[in-house]
């Protein structure tokens, strides 16, 4: 008498055939959503005490650290999230390393407090703005393939607005407001990827075996 087989994983027909979903796979997910619920929370928090609180220099100053958390979360959803094509994965990564030098340079460097620096300094953004072009491939990746509305939003919003500060073309009520929606469609984005099905996060992982085959293959 054969042995059933209990809690068989559950196996998916991809498109270059099957596959499932393992424990570290799940793991994986959950790291990549809790990141960006780090990452949102400490944007929102730095967001509000720059809209708030900018006349006082310990708010400007806990900016600092925020951005150092909502920097580092980014970091890990980055090495997390699934993206089929490779090379845009690595030019995201690329991306954050670049911010993030950036930022500890400026953060180091200079004796104003680090958010005073990046606006009262626009041409920062040429290095700290990648942080947030990375930052944008997620959302767009997201918007891409879940149709999220909150990510078609941020996807153009946040290059605008950078874009806008850099070129000195908003004034300091539309750079507000943009920022405001900035941080509302954040968490919303970041809340509602925790109700997400995991496995619509792992993707195909027949898609990733077939592309690595390839990269095998041609060397």
């Amino acid at each position: 008498m054969s042995t059933p087989i209990i809690n068989a994983p559950e196996v998916y027909q991809g498109q270059f055939g099957e596959f499932t979903i393992t424990k570290s796979d799940r793991t994986g997910v959950i790291i990549y959503r809790t990141s960006l619920i780090i990452a949102a929370i400490s944007f929102a928090v730095a967001s509000n005490l720059a809209l708030f609180y900018a006349d006082y220099p310990l708010a400007i100053q806990a900016i600092t650290p925020l951005y150092s958390c909502f920097c580092l979360a980014l970091g890990v959803s980055l090495l997390t999230i699934h993206i089929y094509m490779k090379i845009l994965h690595q030019i995201l990564q690329l991306f954050w390393i670049i911010g993030s030098i950036s930022a500890f340079i400026f953060g180091h460097f200079d004796p104003n407090p680090f958010a005073l620096t990046i606006y009262n300094q626009p041409l920062t953004l040429f290095g700290v703005g990648f942080t947030f072009a990375a930052l944008t491939g997620i959302f767009f990746k997201e918007g891409f393939c879940f149709n999220r509305l909150e990510t078609k939003i941020l996807t153009p919003l946040v290059p605008l607005l950078l874009l806008g500060h850099l070129a000195g073309i908003l004034s300091l009520q539309a750079e507000q407001v943009l920022l405001g929606i900035w941080v509302i469609a954040f968490l919303v984005f970041a809340l509602r990827k925790t109700v997400q099905n995991i496995p619509a996060d792992i993707g195909d992982k027949s898609v990733f075996d077939y592309l690595e085959n390839q990269r095998l293959v041609n060397g």
